[in-house]
């Protein structure tokens, strides 16, 4: 990769006047040019030639970051079908591998590959070396114990170092890793892991979060019990160290060999799509969807992702020296496989294992915000709903340390609105936080491109604000369609653009691209990372009926535009509805199955919750529409309020007014209640569909698994209401 000896360093104080970062992206753009010989004169182009040349792209991307095999692979896209895409056959890769290739490089420069801390207060840092040793002594106690490539290992862990060990440790011999976050109950787990019947269970004994320690023994028993398959166990203490149990091996013991094999140990070298891990889907209704990525589509992605998109550095190299990566999330998000990605490229991973927002009885939104200055976090990610938290609490950033040395912020989950992100800009701006990042010779943030003003962008010419790193994907390919560039403009509310290498569009009823005009996100081409197979999918018809069913095959598929022969298979449908702007900027509307309809008008759900949870007396909201096959629309809203207020006639109005402002007085809503809870999925996602199956008369148990549920004991209410509104409707 391209770097600069006398640049700015972002995670070291500076020393007098520093030449500006240089951002990924531009650095990339510049070998391609000396290279490749390839100038593009806008993103545009540079996007359009990344999704019509997937061949040409894709080895660039693989010759940038200098991936290495042993054996060369014989095309680049080989077979261009979806599903079905064969990608780099010949090549031999592993995510290991490439993470442990740093060490060196890294350990010299005095940089540590994992900077952690809890609720408790524990802080470790893990040094290159060390978690090289940890690896191939795990790697080897599985090996031992009968771990072959192809055999699944299942862990019930926190966000803690020991979970990235694990799992370079499975790898790196060929094991395929699935993981489950322990505030997930039994039998949501046991819905994961029965269904790839694991030969391994790494678990632990007990985690804390929001000040309580929460005993996880039992569940480890039931676990154990429950999985026929698992011939090995091992017990990590992180409640207590010293911790047992019969017939469990001890992480302690597992990690602590060091000697000439450990020191010789390397991971095996495997097929390009050699199954790396196993996520699943939210499991909204039936069993989650367990979800099968390969080793090198993921290494791929996961670069063009975290390097050229979000701007994240190696931390050893000059440009980026001292970069440190913070995305806060549990193991049961797919952001904890981004947070790991870092160790990719070489870059220092800074993890937080508790709750954000403090205690019950003790609120505080300032937990990360203290953690980030006192570990020198350059880049910090979290959820949209996380800094609108900060927000509403009404915290001020310059009462939690220095962050000063934070460039860039990361959002993803749901919607950033445009209000939330002025306000952490202008918290930033108030500590002296000015992003520095846009190359010699390209348009500042803030600054349109031709030079003039853009009316939309944050902040005034020349000001450039702290950079909003917002993006869109999932875990179904464990990447992102849309996300940033350091270099553009940012308008809040959106996200800049679409990702290299994603043939992102929008697409109307008939199936035709639209601009400026909200209509399905689809993908026409494949992309390395998107899933292999689901597993237990035998003929391939659920992953199929998953992504691929919506259009018909070869609509869409030609690379540039156009229908391609059936063979070439369906365009992936992400089920999201999708704005592209006329500027290449994106907004996400929501579900695209749970979209309001009113009176021939659609509308997001997204913007509803925009314009609703606003109002400082909301602080969250969840809306359906009951307009189902001919029947007239009934859209109620819940809202959940903050502690002290109630829902009278004038929050009422206020909430109304608020809606018809912001979109119109068609989607006022038809009755507006107050619960305790909105239902959200483990991953955070509001359950808009089931409530709405639920109250068109679907039973429960039909529309919703309980144990895929973050918060499952507030569908009582639901399901009363339901019943109450039944019986007055039969009434009628």
């Amino acid at each position: 990769m391209e770097t600069n000896t006398q640049l700015h360093r972002p995670g070291t104080p500076a020393a007098g006047p520093q030449p500006p970062y240089i951002p990924q992206i531009r650095l990339f753009q510049n070998w391609l040019r000396d290279e490749r010989g390839l100038q593009f004169d806008s993103y545009d182009a540079l996007w359009r030639w990344s999704t019509t040349e997937l061949d040409a792209f894709w080895q660039s991307v693989w010759d940038y970051f200098d991936l290495q095999s042993p054996t060369p692979h014989t095309a680049v896209l080989a077979k261009n079908t979806m599903p079905g895409a064969q990608w780099f056959p010949g090549a031999q890769v592993n995510y290991a591998r490439q993470a442990l290739r740093h060490v060196d490089a890294a350990h010299a420069a005095g940089l540590p590959a994992i900077i952690s801390r809890n609720e408790k207060g524990q802080h470790r840092e893990l040094s290159w070396p060390e978690l090289r040793r940890q690896v191939a002594s795990l790697a080897l106690h599985l090996k031992a114990h009968g771990v072959m490539p192809g055999d699944r290992v299942a862990a019930y862990l926190p966000n803690v170092p020991e979970a990235m060990i694990a799992f370079l440790a499975t790898v790196s011999i060929g094991g395929v890793w699935s993981i489950c976050a322990p505030d997930m109950g039994t039998h949501a787990v046991l819905d994961r892991f029965r269904q790839i019947e694991p030969k391994v269970l790494i678990g632990v004994d007990g985690v804390s979060y929001g000040g309580r320690d929460y005993d996880r023994r039992p569940v480890l028993a039931e676990l154990r019990a429950a999985l026929p398959s698992v011939q090995h166990a091992v017990l990590l203490g992180n409640l207590d160290a010293s911790v047992s149990i019969a017939g469990w091996a001890s992480w302690t013991g597992a990690t602590a060999r060091n000697d000439a094999e450990t020191t010789a140990f390397e991971p095996m070298w495997l097929p390009f799509d050699h199954p790396l891990w196993i996520v699943y889907s939210s499991g909204t209704t039936g069993l989650p969807k367990p979800i099968v990525h390969g080793h090198g589509g993921t290494v791929l992605v996961a670069l063009q992702l975290k390097v050229l998109h979000n701007d994240i550095g190696c931390s050893y190299e000059p440009n980026s020296f001292g970069e440190r990566y913070h995305w806060y999330s549990s193991t049961g998000w797919v952001m904890w496989n981004a947070q790991l990605s870092g160790l990719l490229s070489g870059t220092t991973c800074v993890i937080y294992d508790g709750n954000p927002g403090g205690s019950k009885d003790n609120p505080d939104c300032g937990v990360l915000w203290r953690f980030a200055a006192e570990t020198g976090v350059t880049f910090f990610g979290a959820g949209a709903a996380f800094f609108a938290n900060c927000m509403k609490a009404g915290i001020t950033l310059a009462d939690y340390g220095d962050l000063t040395r934070i460039r860039a912020l990361g959002t993803t989950g749901s919607p950033l609105s445009p209000e939330v992100q002025q306000w952490g800009t202008a918290q930033f701006e108030a500590i002296g936080t000015r992003d520095n990042a846009a190359a010699p010779g390209r348009p500042k943030q803030g600054a349109a491109p031709s030079g003039g003003s853009d009316p939309h962008a944050v902040g005034e010419r020349g000001g450039e604000p702290i950079w909003w790193n917002n993006i869109s994907g999932g875990t179904d390919f464990c990447g992102a369609f849309i996300g940033g560039n350091r270099e553009m403009p940012q308008v809040p509310g959106e996200m800049q653009c679409r990702m290299l290498g994603a043939a992102v569009q929008a697409w109307d009823a008939e199936g035709r691209p639209v601009q400026d005009a909200v209509g399905e996100l689809v993908c026409a081409q494949p992309i390395p990372s998107m899933p292999l197979y689901l597993w237990g999918d035998k003929d391939g018809s659920r992953y199929l009926s998953s992504y691929f069913d919506m259009y018909p095959a070869g609509h869409g598929r030609q690379p540039g535009g156009g229908d391609g022969p059936a063979s070439m298979g369906a365009v992936w449908r992400h089920g999201d509805w999708l704005k592209i702007g006329a500027n290449g900027g994106c907004v996400i509307y929501g579900r695209s199955d749970a979209t309001i309809n009113r009176h021939g008008l659609r509308m997001g759900t997204s913007e509803i919750y925009s314009a609703v949870e606003a109002l400082p007396e909301v602080l969250d909201s969840l809306v359906v529409d009951l307009e189902y096959l001919g029947r007239e629309s009934y859209m109620p809203l819940f809202v959940v309020l903050r502690p002290g207020y109630v829902l009278d006639d004038a929050l009422r109005a206020r909430i109304n007014g608020a809606v018809r402002t912001a979109l119109s007085p068609r989607f006022v809503p038809d009755d507006i209640f107050a619960v305790a809870e909105v239902p959200r999925t483990l991953s955070g996602k509001k359950q808009e569909l089931p409530i709405k199956k639920l109250l068109l008369g679907q039973p429960i148990e039909k529309v919703v698994n309980k144990d895929a549920m973050a918060n499952p004991r507030c569908l009582d209410w639901y399901v009363a209401f339901a019943a109450q509104r039944a019986e007055m409707l039969r009434n009628v």
